[in-house]
């Protein structure tokens, strides 16, 4: 039998009602399947492209462009597994749970199970608010330590969504949690608990000049990070063989994140040719 996603300590028992998370359960065991069935297939098609005779001129590149978009996606596919998924989304007008993840993933009969987090759809699971809960009557965000779910928190839009979920409503928001969290020499991926505010940037339209303005540990970093993934997955001038997006840093740990971000949740948009080039702000070294 698969190993549960659930690792729910002993304080949280009463999180890990089957009536709670058995949907999810279900769920992350055809992710399990469809993520080892997805390293094999694009592992297979690497090694056939890699073996393949060399070709010149545009033959090669679509060839090289080709290989990093597989080796992106392998990348992605090994380091995330199942944690690859941020949470789900419940619309008021069905009671079947969207999940959004770091990239779409399909099953074998290519039945969407994760939604792309920069996808128009995913929209609601990081701006949807009381005020304007944008169609939705729930929405869960996942906790995850060394590939299991710790922790999870449930909002609820609706008055009728609040029954059975009374255990897994925090009184604080996942976002709010992540503030306590200790700091690492790199700095934290919090796409997982991206605000609603801070999503208003990520999504903002990308004529003219955008400044975000803030003061220190607020998230200008990250938010401007995950803005460049999200416009160049969506922003057409940003097509093939158009455009580029050029970052200057001021330190390793800066550049390390940058890789992070743009390598790991965008690899899909990385593969269709896009230049993204870190720089240290001292000096010319370049890292790509």
């Amino acid at each position: 039998m698969a190993e549960s996603a659930f690792d729910l300590p002993e304080r949280l028992a009463a999180k890990a009602d089957p009536d709670l998370i058995g949907v999810d359960e279900r769920f992350f065991e055809s992710v399990t399947a469809s993520l080892e069935q997805a390293v094999r297939e694009v592992s297979g098609r690497l090694a056939v492209l890699l073996a393949s005779p060399a070709r010149i001129g545009a033959e090669a590149m679509a060839r090289d462009e080709e290989v990093e978009r597989l080796s992106a996606r392998l990348g992605v596919l090994r380091r995330f597994g199942r944690d690859m998924c941020l949470g789900h989304i419940v619309s008021a007008g069905g009671p079947d749970p969207v999940y959004v993840g770091r990239l779409g993933l399909s099953d074998a009969e290519g039945r969407r199970l994760l939604l792309d987090w920069r996808s128009p759809a995913a929209e609601p699971f990081f701006g949807a608010t009381h005020a304007n809960p944008m169609g939705l009557s729930s929405r869960r965000r996942y906790h995850w330590t060394l590939g299991r779910i710790t922790d999870y928190w449930d909002e609820v839009f609706t008055p009728e969504a609040y029954a059975g979920h009374a255990a897994a409503l925090d009184d604080q928001s996942a976002f709010v949690a992540s503030l306590g969290s200790s700091r690492s020499p790199r700095m934290r991926d919090v796409l997982g608990t991206i605000a609603t505010d801070q999503d208003a940037i990520i999504r903002a339209g990308s004529r003219g000049a955008l400044v975000v303005d803030g003061g220190p540990g607020t998230g200008k970093t990250v938010v401007a990070l995950h803005r460049t993934a999200f416009l160049l997955y969506s922003d057409p001038r940003l097509g093939h063989r158009k455009g580029g997006v050029l970052f200057v840093g001021p330190h390793p740990p800066y550049l390390a994140y940058v890789s992070d971000v743009l390598v790991c949740p965008s690899g899909a948009a990385l593969s269709l040719g896009y230049l993204v080039r870190a720089l240290r702000a001292k000096g010319n070294t370049s890292r790509e």
